[in-house]
């Protein structure tokens, strides 16, 4: 699978459930379910089937391996470092895990910075409509709907969990409302605003998703509330590294 094979957090052709994807520095690798094959993954390319910080001499030669058990595609840690799965849980050395069918951001916590592993199992697909592709509804992918205005209001907060960078945290509402600025000149923003914006966003997901209310979160709070809105925005590919273009181009007004 070459370097260049499109965004696997925006979908994929058609494929078998159960398929892997696996793409790191140089590019990557796709596996059937039923190929008994287990994918090895780490810095020395030669000696690995998908290559992640070949320039990192922390990362192991070998860092993990997944490997298909008992219907499940389940990540290995065979390295020194953790590996951080969306929503902070770590991997430890020896230990595994796991992986959802969806798309899924690894991160290799070195001391310098975090190297990102992408994987993505694919889903078994939806009942057919009798229905032209054509005429067919638009359909959101995988994650949940956000308005244009929302999007880059998340993206600007969570934009170090997107690049990655190491320990990544959101940034500060003055932060956000410099960027919007700096992006959006023509436009009224305030840090309130933008914060407004996002609490409406965090509080119509918290039906659907735990952690994303002040009554239960132990204080003190600090940043919980906005880290686990965006690590679940990250965990079902609601917002990509894709997205960071809405970063340095102009958008379409809300």
């Amino acid at each position: 699978m070459p370097k260049d094979f499109g965004d696997l957090s925006d979908g994929l052709h058609p494929a078998v459930p159960g398929t892997l994807y696996v793409r790191g520095t140089n590019g990557g690798i796709r596996v059937a379910p039923d190929a008994g094959f287990d994918v090895v993954f780490g810095r020395c390319e030669p000696d690995v089937h998908v290559c992640v910080a070949p320039d990192d001499p922390y990362v192991s030669r070998q860092q993990g391996s997944i490997s298909r058990q008992d219907g499940r595609w389940v990540l290995h840690n065979l390295g020194h470092l953790p590996i951080r799965l969306p929503g902070g849980q770590l991997v430890l050395t020896q230990h595994h895990v796991a992986l959802p069918v969806a798309y899924t951001p690894l991160f290799i916590v070195a001391p310098e910075r975090e190297h990102l592993l992408e994987v993505r199992i694919v889903m078994r697909p939806a009942a057919p409509v009798v229905q032209s592709r054509q005429e067919a509804d638009t359909r959101e992918p995988a994650g949940y709907p956000l308005t244009p205005t929302e999007r880059l209001v998340l993206v600007c907060l969570g934009q170090r969990y997107l690049r990655p960078e190491p320990w990544p945290q959101p940034l500060s509402w003055d932060q956000v409302f410099r960027e919007l600025r700096r992006i959006r000149p023509e436009e009224r923003w305030t840090a309130k605003r933008a914060a407004h914006i996002v609490t409406g966003t965090r509080l119509r997901l918290s039906a659907h998703v735990p952690g994303l209310r002040e009554e239960e979160i132990p204080p003190p709070l600090g940043n919980a509330l906005n880290h686990n809105l965006i690590t679940t925005l990250l965990a079902t590919a609601t917002i990509s590294p894709s997205d960071l273009r809405l970063l340095d181009e102009p958008g379409p007004p809300p």
